[in-house]
């Protein structure tokens, strides 16, 4: 299990200048042209069979092994996030107001590294399909890719992603089966009223009033209509109104997310938003529209994928550096939606303390690189026999 580690070790410097580079320059989802060519052009080097255009930006790679039974694969994301860095790297993004905020540049490169060893090495049976995907945050790019036939063009037995998790300690292995991370649901709030001079608030219907009141009873779905022994998470990101101080606006929008683990209670939380714009609408006698999307399922490990993922992430680095009961995460993730369609495991990879994800100053830990790429080499030399 450590020759991966000490062959993929020995050009991770290599590895290292091509995460910095795709860092430099980053893509949003659905446009990630350039870091989906650099990817392309690197497989095809090494000589993996590859394939663009997959949900519109994606790239797969197809390596064929010793007999061709099995197919096993593995999954990084390409696109960045809309953030403006603040990490002062020699190597920062060099595009103002994009940022890998989430580390999918180190995902791809610790993909790539997988990719090169097994090339080198053919040290397994089976296929390895390498999948970039994009448009992870948000976007549907999982879906676009399902859309485009992804598993009838490229059929895998057993499918496995990683993430980055900076809260630590380095080369920590996290996963768990059955639920893993939350279902998300991005949903905008527009509350329509009238506007009028800010000494006259008689001659208006102030959607401020209303929207702030929208806001507060949002938080008692929560604490009034949730079991509290279940999680769900309701945040209001966004609030927009007015642009004078002696104005009384005409609209306020609210954008946000509702994070959920379950159904019936992803169901309740959507109803009874609609219902509190209902009663906000009547109370105010303003204009109230709840538009609720559904963009994460929940991301649900399969048991045998991730006992066998949790073996041989013991193996490679010892049972004291995995935890294979991990807390489920109230985060999302769009690999959820190919879990639903083949068999695996989507683990989190501890890195070097320091800023949270999505974090303006966050930084990735390229000491994992050589890591994660071994453990995504040896799942594919494990489970393609």
């Amino acid at each position: 299990m450590t020759f991966a580690l000490d062959t993929i070790a020995g050009y991770s410097e290599q590895l290292v200048k091509i995460r910095h580079d795709l860092h430099m320059h980053p893509e949003l989802g659905f446009e990630e042209e350039r870091t989906a060519g650099v990817v392309a052009s690197l497989l095809a080097s090494w000589g993996i069979e590859v394939h663009t255009g997959i949900g519109k930006t994606g790239v797969v790679g197809v390596l064929r092994g010793r007999d061709g039974m099995r197919s096993i694969g593995l999954r990084a994301e390409l696109d960045a996030l809309p953030i403006e860095e603040a990490t002062n790297l020699e190597y920062r993004s060099h595009r103002p107001g994009v940022f890998h905020g989430c580390g999918h540049d180190g995902h791809m490169t610790i993909l790539l590294g997988a990719a090169r060893y097994l090339a080198e090495t053919k040290n397994f049976s089976g296929n390895a399909i390498f999948i970039f995907q994009p448009a992870e945050e948000g976007r549907g790019g999982a879906r676009a890719m399902l859309a485009d036939r992804l598993f009838e063009r490229f059929p895998c037995n057993e499918i496995y992603a990683l993430h980055n998790a900076p809260g630590g300690p380095r080369g920590r292995v996290m996963l768990r089966p059955g639920a893993a991370m939350a279902a998300a649901d991005f949903f905008d709030v527009t509350v329509t009223g009238r506007g009028a001079h800010a000494a006259e608030p008689q001659n208006s219907i102030d959607p401020i009033a209303a929207a702030v009141a929208f806001a507060q009873a949002a938080q008692t779905i929560l604490s009034r209509n949730v079991d509290p022994l279940k999680s769900a998470v309701v945040s209001i990101t966004r609030l927009v109104s007015g642009t004078a101080y002696n104005v009384i606006p005409d609209a306020a929008e609210m954008s946000g997310t509702i994070r959920t683990f379950d159904h019936d209670i992803r169901a309740l939380v959507a109803r009874r938003m609609r219902e509190i714009g209902e009663g906000v609408a009547a109370a105010f006698d303003a204009q109230v529209t709840v538009d609720i999307r559904d963009c994460f399922s929940v991301l649900e490990n399969w048991p045998e994928q991730t006992a066998a993922a949790a073996a041989i992430a013991a193996e490679a680095f010892g049972a004291d550096n995995v935890d294979a009961a991990a807390r489920p995460q109230l985060a999302s993730e769009d690999f959820a939606d190919m879990l639903k369609v083949v068999p695996g495991a989507y683990l989190w990879f501890g890195q070097s303390e320091g800023p949270a994800l999505h974090n303006p100053s966050y930084v990735f830990d390229d000491g994992i690189i050589p890591l994660g790429a071994s453990m995504l080499a040896n799942l594919v030399e494990r489970r393609s026999s």
